[in-house]
């Protein structure tokens, strides 16, 4: 039976580092998907020890740097070559591993991604798709921090991004395309908008218009389109409240002899329903426009939600998801017109 796909593992990389990015690893190993760490041998190694773990097909690779989450990533870059998210990113790009995961700095994700790893032809930004919790399928989010400054037909090339990624891999066969703005008539909108808004109509996606931030939650659209800056505060708000929300509800469960029998009566309901607000489900963001795969985890993620990333970056792999990109935007007309060629 043919072995998964190796991953690269940032193991330095994230709010905590070693202590969730090894465990992590280890418990996607357990699941059958290879794993090399990059970082310091010296601490990667306790770690390992600890957890028993070295029979599992882990791999280390040394890393002597680590590029820090308050660091400005392009001067960062320059400074630390050995750092692990450029190892990582070099491991794959030698073919050493399929695809690069991590919780790290994520401008040097991004940075790395796009100058080791190389982008996709007529991709001019890379841009990170969340996968958002809503009331039925997961509705893919984009761009969600990778650029936040964008102009009218970055905006397009995400939606053109996100319907190939949403066909591809969700099997979704005409996914709908949204513009996340202020209102949903036409003409509501900053400057950026309205003008990405004409540029949809001319594409051959299946552009349904003007979205709100709430309808990203229902699930009655595939795609939302929106710049970094918007999409990574949408996230980080949803986040935020899936978090609050089920702290008030677990409070309000614990109050009286009645609320507790409720709560043991629909415990499964409860454990479905945190699933539905838990980010860990999905583990991190693609990168899409990359040669390679590259998923951006958020840098408190746990021990949960880096492992079903690297099990996200091992199905693209599997499913050679980055290279059915690669062929369907470079055979989309749409994705050269929609460059900065078409405004010079």
């Amino acid at each position: 039976m043919p072995s998964k796909p190796r991953i690269a593992l940032d193991a330095a990389g994230g709010d905590v580092g070693v202590k969730v990015n090894v465990p992590a690893a280890v418990a996607a190993a357990k699941a059958g998907i290879p794993v090399t760490l990059v970082g310091d041998e010296a601490a990667l190694k306790p770690e390992l020890d600890a957890l028993g773990a070295w029979r599992l097909g882990l791999e280390i690779a040394q890393a002597s740097q680590i590029v820090g989450m308050h660091e400005k990533p392009s001067e960062a870059l320059r400074r630390k070559k050995d750092s692990s998210i450029q190892v990582a990113c070099s491991l794959v790009k030698a073919g050493r591993a399929a695809g690069v995961v991590s919780a790290g700095n994520s401008g040097a994700t991004v940075g790395c991604g796009i100058f080791t790893l190389g982008r996709i032809n007529g991709v001019e930004r890379p841009a990170l798709a969340s996968l958002m919790p809503t009331e039925k399928k997961p509705t893919v989010l984009i761009d969600v921090g990778a650029n936040v400054d964008s102009k009218p037909y970055h905006l397009v090339q995400f939606g053109i991004m996100a319907d190939v990624f949403v066909r591809d891999v969700l099997g979704v066969a005409r996914p709908t395309v949204g513009l996340l703005s202020i209102g949903e008539e036409e003409g509501k909108g900053n400057a950026v908008v309205k003008e990405a808004y004409d540029l949809f109509k001319k594409t051959p996606l299946n552009f349904i218009g003007n979205v709100e931030g709430r309808d990203i939650f229902t699930g009655d659209v595939h795609i939302v389109v929106c710049d970094g800056f918007v999409g990574n505060v949408a996230l980080k708000l949803a986040e935020g409240l899936g978090k609050s929300f089920g702290k008030v509800l677990k409070g309000e469960l614990k109050r009286g002899l009645i609320s507790k029998i409720g709560t043991v009566l629909s415990r499964r309901a409860l454990v479905r329903f945190s699933r539905v607000l838990d980010y860990a489900e999905y583990g991190g963001a693609p990168l899409l426009g990359l040669k390679s795969i590259a998923v951006v985890c958020h840098g408190a993620s746990n021990v949960k939600a880096i492992t079903n990333a690297i099990k996200m970056a091992a199905t693209f792999a599997e499913k050679k998801a980055h290279e059915h990109l690669a062929r369907e935007l470079e055979a989309h007309s749409e994705i050269a017109r929609f460059g900065r060629q078409s405004k010079t």
